[in-house]
Formats: C-alpha cells, structure tokens, sequence
C-alpha cells in the first residue's frame, strides 16, 4: 500500500526468461499484488517468475496464449479489479527491464494527488532525454507522437512508453471488448482516454536499453497503428460532437476540419475559398490553416471536458 492506496502491478511477458527475475525481485515493496501474464512464452518465463513467488507481494501468474501484448495488458489490469482492494492503482510495467521501478512512486502521485487519473511515463523530459534510445526507435517515437496529439486532441511526446499508472476508475469505465489487442495499445488508450474526458498526466522516467530485441515489424506497425488512430481520432471527434457534452470548441475545430476538406476536394468549393485563391493562398495553404485550427479548438474541448468532469 502506498499513501492509503493499494498497488497492483501488471507486467505482460513473452518469451522474457532472461529479464523476468530481474524486473520481479526489483518490485517495490509498496506493491500488494504482481499479475505476471505469459503471452504464449516458449521459454521458461513461467519457471523463473514461480521463483519469486515468496516475496513481499502477492504473485499471480496467468496464461494469454499469444494473444498480443495489449490483450495481455487488460488481462492483467482486469484480474487486479477482480482482487484488489479499493482505491487502488494499477501499474503497467515491461517483462523486459526497460523500466525503473525507482520511477513507480511519481507515476502514482498525480493520481493520489487527485490531478490525473491516468499517469504516463515520458523518457524524453527524463534527465538523460533518453539519449540510449537506438536512433530508429527515437525518430518512430517522434512520427507517433506528431499524429498521436492530433488523435488524442493533447500534447504527446512519448506515446510509445508502456510504464502507466491507471486509477481502477479509469478500469471499472472500460469497454474491455473493444480495446486493442496488439501494438500501438498506448496510442488507443491515449485516444479513448480524450474520449472519455479522463485527465492524463506525464512524468519522466528512465529510458533502459539492453540486449533485448523488439518483435514490431516496422512497416505492418505503422500501417496497422496509423489506420487505428485515424479510426479512433473520428470516432472520437463525432461522439463528443454528437453528445450532451458537446462545447463551442468542438462545433469549431468540426467547422474548421470540414472547410480543409472542401478545399482540397475538387469537386467542392466556397465563397470563401474561391476568394481566397483569387488573392494568391495556395489551396495546400488553406487546408493547412484549416486543420491547423481544427486540431486547436480540439485540444481546447478536450481541456474543457476533462474540466468539467472533474468538477462533476
């Protein structure tokens, strides 16, 4: 327990036989419950985390099948509702050891703190600016964070960092049916977070590399992710637009969207555009203006909600 708050801790893994030991004797002792959940490991993940059965905490191992990293998370997330005390927090951390557990207590403040009801780890505020991160997986992190803020209608600058903290109210609110099984797991539930208005916070936490290696196959991952997000984004934007909850921000950041897509389609125009042309704006330049405006307003009723929920 820490600061009258119960600690759960989900930590997915396949095939993590060399990093499992480490990640669970390095658990706080703040921790209550550890659910370990093998996504269809080959190796002996499941043997080594039995061995840390005699700790402080309480070790659940469960079996996901390969189902994906995402469906393993929300196993485990979904098994701490099933046995944690209330209030309580559930902490998401990698089999791998790519993350600190020194970092766990400024995850949970801004929830315990009543300022976030999900907190998220960002390598690139940490100290170190996450200078070992293999440049590759630096320059991915970037293009994400770039269409992850325009999906999630907030500022993201690290939306692939896994090391989460989540109120169970945030997890008793979830439509676990719908939730994404696989890769870019952080990037729709930073989306549907905005959605439901819940208030995200940031801290910094250490980047760690080691001799682990990613399984994401590069171009599929983007593909599928940037399909994904572009969904969510517009299921996201019409819902608030058609909802009780609908703000001035949203009707314009939907008025602003709407012009960029009239200008750039050709068989669509307006008063306004066609003078707007005649004066020498480029038409790229109109829509530019025009989503650039679109996104403001979003990011504006996205802070409205989140305010007004909070004030409910």
């Amino acid at each position: 327990m820490y600061n009258n708050w119960h600690v759960g801790v989900v930590i997915p893994a396949r095939n993590e036989e060399d990093f499992i030991g480490g990640v669970l004797s390095s658990i706080p002792q703040f921790v209550d419950n550890v659910i370990v959940v093998n996504d269809g490991s080959t190796d002996s993940t499941d043997e080594v985390a039995m061995e840390y059965s005699k700790e402080t905490y309480d070790l659940l191992i469960i079996q996901n099948d390969g189902q994906g990293v995402g469906s393993s998370i929300d196993k485990g997330h979904r098994e701490l509702l099933t046995i944690c005390e209330k209030p309580f927090i559930s902490v998401v951390m990698a089999g791998d050891g790519q993350m600190d557990p020194k970092d766990m207590e400024s995850l949970l403040q801004p929830i315990i703190n009543g300022t976030a009801d999900y907190c998220k780890g960002n390598r690139f505020i940490h100290s170190n600016g996450a200078s070992n991160m293999p440049i590759i997986r630096k320059l991915a992190s970037y293009i994400l964070a770039f269409f992850t803020t325009l999906a999630a209608g907030q500022r993201i600058t690290d939306p692939q960092c896994g090391y989460t903290a989540t109120s169970y109210r945030v997890l008793e609110s979830w439509n676990w049916d719908k939730s994404w099984k696989g890769y870019g797991y952080p990037n729709y539930w930073l989306i549907n977070l905005a959605k439901m208005s819940w208030r995200i916070s940031h801290v910094p936490v250490k980047s760690i590399y080691g001799s682990e290696t990613s399984a994401i196959k590069s171009f599929s991952f983007f593909i599928n992710v940037g399909i994904m997000m572009a969904v969510q984004h517009h299921i996201r934007v019409f819902r608030k637009l058609f909802s009780r909850e609908i703000n001035p921000h949203i009707i314009l950041s939907f008025t602003s969207y709407f012009i960029g897509w009239i200008a750039i389609l050709p068989w669509t125009s307006t008063d306004l555009e066609r003078t707007l042309v005649e004066r020498g704006f480029p038409i790229i330049a109109i829509v530019l203006v025009s989503w650039t405006a679109a996104h403001i307003f979003d990011r504006l009723s996205v802070n409205v909600s989140q305010e007004l929920k909070n004030n409910a």
